[in-house]
């Protein structure tokens, strides 16, 4: 609740590894605001999230940042490298400095989503599909259990698009990683997806496969003939 306005109404559902997690419904659903409980920048009022059997309330910043990486819709543009971004992502394993293998991971994972030639880029000389990815990779090598992306699609062609959800998907099948994000187009979700959760008024409209996704929850969660 933000004051005394409950946002989050009774939201319970359950994910594992090696899956991808949709969460849809409109504008001031709540989305953002679970994936902000999930990572624990907000306090539910009541109830309990956990990961592996941990509750995210019990588990320190520095540790919770191995097991849930977060991109947030919008990210400040800098002066840093597309390499020095990405080597963020190894923040909660560096003690004094990066180390060889610090370095080989964030290499590797460049190079594996196709962003070599831009490591020595600066963040403001890219475009919005570079930029998005490489905050994407940044997630990918703090090696989480749950990747958490709000609208990782936001101001992107229909080509990058594609593009960003390929490699998000290869990222959750080579790693194993459970990643959980909003999005509002629905046929894209379909697409990549394995799992959808409306929200609708800050309640759980449905959650399962794509068999539940029909015309009359569409008209139920968007208030629009389908």
């Amino acid at each position: 609740a933000y004051g005394g306005e409950e946002v989050l109404k009774g939201v319970s559902f359950a994910s594992e590894e090696n899956k991808i997690i949709s969460i849809l419904g409109p504008n001031g659903a709540g989305k953002t605001t679970l994936l902000k409980c999930m990572c624990g920048l907000y306090k539910p009022t009541s109830g309990e999230i956990t990961v592996d059997g941990r509750a995210v309330t019990d588990i320190s910043s520095k540790e919770l940042a191995k097991c849930i990486a977060f991109v947030p819709q919008s990210v400040p543009s800098s002066r840093m490298t597309v390499f020095d971004t990405v080597l963020l992502g190894r923040k909660p394993y560096i003690e004094w400095s990066a180390t060889s293998e610090d370095i080989d991971k964030v290499s590797e994972t460049i190079d594996s989503l196709g962003m070599g030639p831009l490591s020595l880029k600066y963040m403001d000389q890219i475009s919005g599909g570079e930029f998005q990815k490489a905050h994407i990779a940044r997630a990918i090598v703090q090696e989480p259990s749950v990747l958490i992306l709000d609208e990782p699609l936001n101001n992107l062609d229909i080509a990058n698009q594609h593009r960003t959800m390929r490699m998000i998907s290869k990222a959750v099948h080579s790693r194993g990683m459970c990643t959980i994000m909003t999005m509002h187009d629905i046929n894209l979700a379909v697409h990549y997806s394995d799992h959808f959760l409306f929200l609708s008024k800050g309640r759980v409209a449905a959650y399962g496969g794509p068999e539940i996704i029909t015309n009359d929850l569409i008209r139920d969660v968007y208030d629009m003939d389908v």
